[in-house]
């Protein structure tokens, strides 16, 4: 069982995140958090502590930041866009028991002190940006690293704050060219 309670979005990705390990979850509904649900969470959060697992959509990342600005110490999971897109339909609820343990495996702390360690010119060096397959290194950059997908500037953002490590990211860097 893991410890902390995660949090997703809906019903549907409650049963999902079920499907794929034993945990307790608590769902968003959106946005708009009733405060009802608010409560909920900031229970879980100073009791066992959460981990924030939104849709890899805009929605979701919007959530995301609201909860991460609110919960500081949450954890963060990212299921990757492509495992998460099924019925022309994109969110956990589409992802297969295998890429949210895969996420759940990868969960980051967001730094309250953010780092500096990775700049613009390693974006650019690891062709994360201003080449045609950018987006598609990223995508799969971010899933190696367990920080999900993003543009190049979040991207950079997320290197910072997630405690991601010069040799981590050399690492996935050599593993991705190996690949091409």
């Amino acid at each position: 069982m893991i410890k902390e309670v995660i949090i997703v979005e809906g019903k549907q990705d409650i049963a999902a995140v079920k499907r794929a390990v034993d945990a307790d979850c608590i769902a968003t509904f959106g946005f708009n958090l009733h405060p009802h649900t608010l409560k909920q969470i900031e229970h879980a959060y100073t009791r066992r502590g959460i981990i924030i697992l939104t849709d890899p959509d805009s929605a979701g990342e919007r959530i995301r930041r609201f909860l991460a600005e609110r919960f500081p110490a949450a954890r963060h999971a990212f299921v990757p866009r492509e495992a998460a897109f099924a019925n022309k339909d994109i969110g956990i609820e589409q992802a297969s028991p295998d890429a949210i343990r895969s996420a759940l495996a990868k969960v980051r702390t967001h730094d309250l002190q953010p780092g500096n360690e990775f700049s613009w010119q390693d974006i650019i060096a690891a062709r994360l940006t201003g080449t045609r397959d950018a987006a598609a290194r990223r995508a799969a950059l971010g899933e190696a690293l367990g920080i999900g997908f993003t543009n190049a500037k979040g991207f950079l953002t997320r290197l910072n704050n997630y405690g991601v490590t010069r040799e981590e990211f050399s690492r996935a860097v050599a593993g991705l060219e190996e690949k091409t």
